[in-house]
């Protein structure tokens, strides 16, 4: 089976610490692993305002995770961010390579 480039980008709500932060990308770390994902990158991308306000919030805190999986993973995983109450928004992305001819 062939796994699948995948990132992921969710947003947090302002309010939310560093310990809760960080336990989110550990949880979501273990949670790829767990289930067959490999190659995980995770990049803080910090405080930011948003366009437009979501659940009255202006600003959120932006994470991104790459890694390679399958589509199951991926429910999994949207599934359990669309079930945490710390999570604003979030966004999968499958990314495709490019062979040139």
């Amino acid at each position: 089976m062939t796994l699948n480039k995948y990132e992921v980008i969710y947003i947090l709500k302002p309010d939310v610490t560093e310990n809760v932060n960080l336990s989110l990308v550990n949880q979501y770390k273990a949670l790829i692993k767990r289930n067959g994902g490999q190659n995980i990158l995770v990049q803080h991308r910090g405080r930011r305002h948003l366009i437009y306000n979501i659940l009255h919030y202006y600003d959120g805190i932006y994470v991104q995770v790459n890694y390679d999986g399958n589509g199951s993973l991926v429910k999994k995983i949207e599934k359990s961010m669309n079930l945490n109450e710390n999570i604003l928004r979030y966004l999968t992305v499958k990314k495709t390579l490019l062979i040139e001819v």
